[in-house]
């Protein structure tokens, strides 16, 4: 058997050669082979080495093979979608628009659908809703648009497939409570399941036939640092706000970010067992020869290891929900600086991760550079107006639109003068506020519609609550300054949500508070052919789809965020439009019960009974649980019902 000095001098030529090989060299040299003969154990390393640097190039394909699943599926929903919103405007059903719900909604004097809070509780809803959607319906059945229909809906006829389906539909779109000890909100079973099997794959390339004894502890260290350096190009192109991942599959950057999040701490977890692996080669090979943890610690390649992985680390711990909301400012600034410095110490820590860093990078400079400095940001003069509350600035911008090249635009990306669609964000910076201001961008959801074809110049508009920090400071400086020059990156997002209500015939949006940004531009591109004036898909007491927004605000000036005629034209427009008292004097109004009771009434109506209705809202975490869950419980029950959450907040 070999001693310990022997294990340390073949130890030091192994660390040396595993420096140089790369995975394309299977061959050992006549050196190793000589002392892989001598020494078994030695030779059982160097073979776990090279059989790792192999496969981990099978995760690459891996990758690729399941973006082709997710590009095909996409294009293939789309395809469908489209065909089924040309069936749906061909042979739908005239819907009309008012119902008897409305005519009980109290119209105050700035013409506002409140919800009457005075009426009793014997309608088996809460009062904060029953008045908005009517009792529910009597023993001896409810007349709706004047045709009297029965307690229960006809009983469903449809197969046990549908219904096992509808099921385990009403499952993956459940979304637990948030975790007690912590207060981490949970995405929904959909998501869960999805991050999980990508876990599981990076556990699977981490422990595939990989020797688990003290001897082979190098074979593991290396393995994990293999698997660290292949998973960088992907958690940048996961970050990037301009990536071919939406083009391909729809998902942008906010879908992705739940995955970049995930993966992010996985990386963080195999640089921190692959800094133990080595640690522990050192205790158990190289210590019991006098080689000390100083000199161990203070090699070139040991140290710079060590740099890019404590970078690594107060990058993972800086992203975390807690700091974000406390130092956002301070968030913005070391995400940027820890993501170059941690790319340039693995880059001359280990010379086989540099093709993976190369194109991070790459991904990193053009996403950073090229597009968000470049291509997608532009100044605009904008007017600041502080809102009745005191806490809210309205920025209001004249945009002049340029001429618009689709297929370039599509590919390239655009700016704001190319327009916007609904739903989309835009990063805004202030650089009159401060001299830390004019390096940080801050996002918040476009509130006013969306521009059409033809139109030259079009007015833009950013609702702004204060909190600590660029809020704040904003609403502070729009108190005294009436315009400012600002920077803006954008647009992004995806188009989900619109894509979800298109081929519904029956609409809920729900906002809570400043989701009022996503909720109205919503009803604007489903509507609206032109500007808010024209909404009038066709006749004004009939059309194809039907819709309601509720909107739950926290007082009652908040209203003042918006022009008041925008929700007179919406409501003449046939679009229910409930303002529930404010929360603050009245609690949390029961939405769940609004949507449960909307739906269900329209179920029971001949002219949009089994009629598909899509969901979206855009709210607090708890609000937007609420609806999900509401939602589930509708698909279980038989419903056709889907949901799209538009969180805000970064």
């Amino acid at each position: 058997m070999d001693g310990p000095d022997d294990w340390s001098s073949d130890l030091q030529d192994l660390l040396a050669w595993s420096l140089k090989i790369t995975a394309s060299e299977g061959q050992v040299s006549t050196q190793d082979e000589r002392k892989g003969s001598s020494n078994p154990g030695l030779r059982r390393i160097i073979e776990g080495i090279l059989f790792s640097r192999r496969f981990i190039l099978s995760y690459q394909v891996v990758l690729l093979v399941l973006l082709a699943i997710f590009t095909l599926r996409h294009w293939t929903k789309r395809l469908q979608v489209h065909r089924r919103r040309r069936r749906l405007w061909s042979v739908a059903p005239v819907i009309h628009a008012s119902t008897p719900a409305q005519e009980r909604v109290k119209k105050d004097g700035d013409g506002i659908d409140h919800m009457d809070d005075d009426d009793d509780d014997e309608s088996g809803v809460s009062s904060s809703s029953s008045t908005v959607l009517g009792s529910p319906p009597s023993p001896k059945g409810s007349v709706v648009d004047g045709e009297r229909t029965p307690l229960l809906p006809p009983r469903d006829s449809r197969s046990s497939q549908w219904r096992l389906r509808n099921k385990i539909g009403a499952c993956l779109m459940y979304q637990p409570r948030p975790i007690p000890a912590v207060n981490k909100t949970l995405p929904s079973n959909q998501a869960t399941l999805t991050v999980l099997a990508f876990l599981g794959l990076q556990v699977f390339y981490t422990f595939y036939r990989l020797p688990m004894s003290i001897p082979t502890l190098f074979v593991f260290a290396d393995r994990t640092s293999l698997l660290f350096v292949a998973n960088l190009p992907l958690l940048y192109l996961f970050a990037a706000k301009n990536q071919p991942i939406k083009l391909l599959t729809g998902y942008s950057y906010e879908s992705l970010n739940i995955i970049h999040r995930r993966l992010g701490e996985v990386m963080c977890l195999l640089a921190l067992l692959h800094s133990a692996g080595m640690v522990g080669v050192w205790y158990t090979i190289l210590r019991p020869t006098g080689f000390t943890l100083a000199r161990f610690l203070l090699s070139k390649i040991i140290l710079l290891g060590l740099g890019a992985f404590v970078a690594y680390e107060i990058l993972y711990f800086t992203s975390l929900g807690s700091f974000r909301q406390h130092f956002y400012e301070l968030f913005l600034v070391l995400h940027v600086l820890l993501q170059v410095v941690a790319l340039v110490l693995v880059w001359f820590h280990h010379h086989n991760s540099r093709p993976y860093v190369g194109v991070a990078l790459a991904i990193f400079l053009i996403d950073r550079l090229v597009y968000r400095m470049i291509l997608k940001s532009q100044a605009y003069r904008a007017s600041l107006d502080v809102t009745e509350d005191g806490g809210t600035v309205v920025l209001r911008s004249e945009i002049p639109l340029a001429q618009k090249h689709p297929f370039v635009s599509y590919i390239a990306g655009a700016g704001l003068d190319k327009g916007w669609k609904a739903t989309e964000h835009v990063f805004l910076t202030v650089p009159a506020l401060s001299h830390k201001h004019m390096i940080q961008a801050h996002p918040f959801t476009i509130a006013s519609k969306a521009p059409h074809d033809g139109d030259c110049d079009v007015g833009f508009k950013l609702i702004i609550r204060a909190q600590d920090g660029f809020s704040g400071d904003l609403v502070k400086y729009a108190r005294s300054h009436s315009s400012v020059k600002t920077r803006i990156d954008g647009p992004y997002g995806s188009q989900t949500a619109l894509q979800l209500l298109q081929q519904c015939n029956l609409n809920v949006v729900v906002a809570g508070g400043s989701g009022i940004a996503v909720a109205l531009p919503l009803i604007w591109a489903l509507f609206g052919p032109g500007n808010a004036s024209d909404l009038e898909p066709c006749d004004k007491t009939k059309l194809r789809s039907k819709a309601i927004l509720i909107w739950v605000i926290r007082n009652e000036n908040h209203t003042s965020w918006l022009d008041q005629a925008d929700l007179h034209n919406l409501r003449d427009a046939g679009i229910e439009v409930v303002i529930p008292p404010p929360t603050c004097s009245h609690g949390h109004p029961d939405v769940p019960g609004m949507i449960t009771a909307w739906v269900s009434t329209n179920d029971m109506v001949p002219s949009t009974r089994g009629l598909r209705t899509g969901v979206v809202c855009s709210g607090p975490d708890g609000m937007n649980r609420e609806v999900r869950n509401t939602c589930a419980s509708l698909l279980a029950r038989g419903h056709d019902i889907d949901v799209e959450v538009e969180k805000f907040g970064w």
